[in-house]
């Protein structure tokens, strides 16, 4: 079922989207070489326990994940594209990780993603994390009341398509809530003009994520983290949006996002 939020139950999902923003920001400045995945992950969880938060990662058992996740954390590194379970792995120079975070603040969801290299960048990796922000870019730019859910979707894919990389419509955007993953389902390509009209008080998470080759996914031995069939590399971002009658309010901006 799709809601439609309040003035008020937005301010709740401020609060939230500003919480995981603030876990992330934290993430990032700790991510460096030599950096083990479990101690991010711990550093979650200490933020999520001192917050008062809850983790909705931890007991999220869905038909697609072999158990229950048990981690606070989605850390995904090089040919991982989603679901990165953490494991006792060193962060080694080169390497790219995605991070993905969820959390619940007073009964309040937020979403949010970002992918980072690791010590000495590369050229190729780069392009790629370009690319997927832009993606997401033009997605939160069409989520404005009177657009349709294709107008974002379509977005996404334009722009992805546009830069020479392929599409999985496995996993995408989603609704936002009381719970992590609601409806309305958000593809990452679609057709302008086709779908849901967008209303004020609508929030979702929009969730582009790309792979340097192919477009198929396998999933890992762990039962969660999905790679690259072809071994390639992977990018992953994700907002928390609500639609707005001024135009869509990011509500996970991190701080290097809030000050540019």
């Amino acid at each position: 079922m799709i809601e439609l939020r309040t003035p008020g139950e937005l301010d709740g999902l401020r609060v939230a989207g500003r919480f995981v923003a603030d876990v992330l920001d934290a993430l990032l400045e700790t991510v460096d070489v030599g950096v083990d995945l479990l101690d991010l992950d711990a550093l979650a969880a200490r933020m999520i326990a001192e917050r008062g938060a809850e983790s909705c990662y931890v007991d999220y058992h869905p038909s697609f994940g072999n158990s229950p996740f048990g981690k606070n954390l989605c850390t995904s590194v090089n040919d991982a594209a989603l679901h990165g379970l953490p494991y006792a792995r060193v962060l080694q120079d080169g390497d790219l990780v995605s991070l993905d975070f969820a959390a619940s603040v007073d009964g309040w969801v937020a979403d949010s993603a970002v992918t980072v290299q690791v010590g000495t960048p590369r050229d190729e990796d780069q392009r790629l994390i370009a690319t997927v922000e832009q993606c997401l870019a033009a997605g939160i730019a069409q989520a404005a009341p009177g657009n349709k859910l294709g107008d974002v979707s379509a977005a996404i894919g334009s722009v992805a398509r546009g830069a020479g990389y392929g599409v999985n419509l496995q996993f995408g955007g989603h609704g936002v809530g009381h719970t992590m993953h609601g409806d309305p389902h958000v593809p990452n390509d679609g057709r302008p003009g086709r779908g849901l009209k967008l209303r004020p008080g609508l929030v979702v998470a929009i969730e582009p994520w790309l792979m340097q080759g192919t477009d198929e996914l396998v999933q890992d031995e762990d039962g969660w983290t999905l790679r690259s069939a072809d071994g390639s590399r992977a990018a992953h971002v994700e907002h928390t949006i609500a639609v707005t009658e001024q135009g869509p309010e990011v509500l996970t901006l991190r701080r290097a996002q809030r000050d540019a």
